[in-house]
């Protein structure tokens, strides 16, 4: 009996050695990483929401910076405007923010439009079409979302236009979540029948307000878009944060083809609806 009861007390002693060992190794280990020379990040998703005149628009320039940083340096003292077929649209920066802003934009349905930035002597241009949407007609819910059939699930529902291969981009805020959720979609299955966008989140409950915002987009940018997403995980945060990979958008340097700039210029008509969970 006693040699069993020394038996057990050496056991215990060995596995609170164990721990305390284990916890004792936890060093913090700083990785040396390879940092390239920053590169100009432009924000530039140029939005007519439904209902709106559209004129007030913004853009916002930066550039890339080590992992470890805590702050996006800002690009300041650019020029940037937008051209379409008559007209020129200037952005001026608040200053010191790298944020540009427009008051008099003017946005026409198919109406193609070439943004320029000129910064440090190089002069960066891309080019998109105003893409119209259809409006978000209604909003269903139903009890048996997720993977377990448990979970509230949400669809809104707009009618797609059969005359035209349509592009979708559809984004979800939630009052219980600090991000928004994205997804792509396009009518290849659906073309001039009902579509819709659907939402489901284990933390959603009675009362929650969800806000849906569907665009209407190009094919490149769809095709943008559906990389990028799949780079940044799925629905997991921004899909505008940097991904694990170099992906560019549809911007060109004139100046120096080599010195590529990250991010997409994108115009894109916009419907928006909002829901509380029943």
């Amino acid at each position: 009996m006693i040699k069993f009861i020394y038996k057990i007390v050496t056991f215990i002693v060995l596995i609170i050695f164990v721990i305390i060992s284990c916890i004792s190794c936890e060093d913090v280990v700083d990785i040396e990483l390879n940092t390239d020379n920053p590169r100009l990040v432009i924000e530039a998703s140029i939005i007519w929401k439904k209902g709106t005149i559209g004129n007030e628009q913004k853009i916002k320039i930066s550039t890339t910076t080590d992992f470890y940083s805590t702050t996006i340096p800002v690009v300041s003292g650019a020029t940037v405007f937008i051209t379409d077929s008559s007209n020129t649209y200037s952005f001026i920066e608040n200053i010191g923010t790298g944020e540009y802003f427009c008051s008099n934009f003017n946005p026409v349905i198919n109406e193609t439009y070439v943004l320029t930035v000129m910064h440090n002597g190089e002069t960066y241009t891309a080019t998109e079409k105003l893409t119209a949407v259809p409006i978000i007609d209604s909003v269903g819910q139903t009890e048996n979302g997720g993977f377990l059939g448990t979970e509230i699930e949400i669809k809104f529902f707009f009618q797609d236009d059969a005359a035209v291969h349509n592009f979708y981009f559809y984004q979800f805020n939630s009052n219980f979540s600090q991000l928004p959720e994205y997804d792509v979609n396009d009518d290849n299955f659906f073309q001039g029948n009902q579509m819709f966008g659907l939402y489901t989140n284990e933390k959603m409950e009675v009362g929650d307000e969800l806000t849906f915002t569907l665009h209407g987009i190009s094919e490149r940018y769809f095709n943008y878009l559906n990389i990028l997403l799949s780079l940044s995980g799925g629905n997991g945060g921004s899909p505008f944060s940097t991904p694990p990979a170099t992906l560019r958008g549809n911007f060109v340097n004139q100046t120096n083809s080599n010195n590529f700039v990250f991010g997409y210029f994108s115009v894109s008509e916009t419907d928006v609806n909002s829901y509380i969970v029943q």
